[in-house]
């Protein structure tokens, strides 16, 4: 059926206004991977009043270009969640000013860490090469957010990428791997099995497969979730072609690889290694995980070579 907005100017107004849902529902899904209490549209009132306050009602309507009353309201959600509290006016009784909580400094460091750069470069990424009429622009905008939502699009400055499952993608996923674990270890009928059918053995079962891309070289490195269990996900089958080497394309990977078991509701996430592994260890030990000897009594006989079993615990919030 033909989308009633995208015939002229006449709905422009209303196809605005769904693309920024569509954004905003996007954001949502990289907020709430990260644990935190904030609905997208409330991120420039907090700014406003991270920026200016304590700060009034109408100074941040003013700050926002935006009316009073949807102001007040959202404020009385941030008022309930905790992030932001009404504080003293000063010598005028009469101004109610509002300022954020010691949980709401906190929501906005984790927010400005973890979030804002992959939203702003995501955003920057889909609308890069943006020219011509500005019709055609946003129907370039929205078939490029149809093929990959913003939530899936990680851009870094370094020019790496990251990119979802797709089907053409399996060579990368089946080459690259193979050469890291020959490199190193025996390949086992566990690897050949995996790395032969991984949309039948990661995807299909309710994990993912992720890629790095680097805008020079292409795919230079893969990481999957595979699911054990309810909530349970085995990091797995992660490595960067050698000829990548030194872009820290493996961290960059291994942090969407994370995000990513969270959106797809881990409530456990593991992996199993080799001591022979030694860079890749201090990687994980960097990021969150720690060694565990229950899930190494649990899953650690499914490779032969395994002697090191992780579990992720999470980084401690940026102060």
């Amino acid at each position: 059926m033909n989308d009633i907005l995208s015939g002229g100017y006449l709905f422009l107004g209303s196809r605005l206004k769904r693309l920024g849902e569509r954004m905003q529902a996007d954001v949502l899904r990289i907020v709430e991977a990260e644990g935190l209490p904030i609905q997208p549209a409330q991120y420039p009132l907090l700014a406003a009043i991270e920026r200016d306050g304590p700060i009034t009602v109408g100074e941040i309507a003013a700050a926002m270009g935006v009316s009073q009353p949807g102001v007040t309201r959202n404020l009385a959600k941030l008022v309930e969640t905790g992030l932001v509290e009404t504080v003293d006016g000063g010598r005028d009784a009469r101004r109610r000013a509002v300022a954020l909580t010691e949980a709401g400094r906190a929501a906005m460091a984790r927010s400005k860490a973890t979030v804002w750069p992959r939203v702003e470069a995501a955003a920057a990424e889909l609308a890069a090469g943006g020219t011509g009429p500005l019709l055609e622009q946003l129907d370039a905008i929205e078939a490029s957010l149809a093929a990959a939502p913003l939530h899936r699009r990680t851009v870094a400055a370094s020019g790496l990428a990251i990119r979802g499952w797709a089907p053409e993608l399996a060579r990368h996923f089946h080459d690259i791997n193979l050469e890291w674990v020959a490199a190193m270890y025996e390949v086992e009928d566990t690897d050949r099995e995996t790395l032969e059918h991984p949309e039948e053995i990661i995807v299909t079962p309710g994990g993912d497969i992720l890629f790095v891309e680097d805008r020079e070289l292409g795919i230079i490195g893969t990481c999957a979730l595979r699911k054990s269990g309810d909530g349970v996900f085995e990091l797995t089958k992660m490595g960067v072609r050698e000829a990548a080497r030194g872009r820290k394309a493996g961290e960059f990977l291994l942090r969407a690889t994370i995000r990513r078991a969270r959106e797809l509701g881990a409530t456990t996430l593991y992996l199993l290694s080799n001591r022979k592994s030694a860079a890749a260890i201090h990687l994980y030990e960097k990021v969150g995980f720690v060694h565990d000897a229950g899930i190494m009594a649990r899953y650690g006989a499914r490779y032969a070579r395994c002697d090191v079993a992780m579990r992720y615990a999470g980084e401690a919030a940026p102060r």
